[in-house]
């Protein structure tokens, strides 16, 4: 069996000489054609890691772990969780507008909370970071459960 060897410039030449898009043809690597948008992706990949920073933030704040990422990781969760449960149920708002009541919402929450525990003197750290969880939760589930409603309303109604 005899096999081609490609050895020196001088063969490279001749299979450069004999390529298709030499001719206008489409190579296999022109074809490949990839409409979504430029980290179209990574969307996802920063909201799961938003997600995992603001639970360890809770986690080290109810465990009362003493760390340097304690505090900051804490901030997170105090303004990620309230805003994510006010942003989801303004599903109707405009979406320049919606981030930035739900910022605005989660600090009024925030501060509301730390107002409330310290005039009936209940203030403690664990007892806010789990007062705004709680919060947190209360908002967004009904919100959860009417988009549910919703899109089981839907599939009902195209069967």
């Amino acid at each position: 069996m005899h096999f081609l060897r490609l050895d020196g410039i001088r063969r490279l030449r001749d299979i450069e000489a004999r390529h298709p898009a030499l001719r206008g043809a489409k190579t296999p690597m022109h074809t490949i054609t990839d409409k979504r948008p430029v980290g179209g992706d990574s969307l996802p990949v920063i909201a799961g890691a938003a997600v995992g920073l603001a639970a360890i933030g809770a986690a080290l704040a109810l465990a009362d772990v003493h760390s340097p990422l304690r505090a900051p990781f804490t901030l997170f969760f105090l303004l990620a969780a309230p805003a994510l449960a006010i942003g989801s149920a303004l599903r109707g708002l405009d979406a320049l507008i919606r981030p930035v009541l739900a910022v605005a919402g989660a600090l009024a929450l925030d501060l509301l909370v730390a107002q409330a525990m310290l005039a009936l003197r209940l203030w403690s750290a664990r007892g806010g970071v789990a007062a705004v969880g709680c919060l947190s939760l209360l908002i967004l589930v009904p919100a959860l459960l009417t988009r549910l409603t919703r899109r089981r309303r839907m599939t009902h109604s195209q069967e």
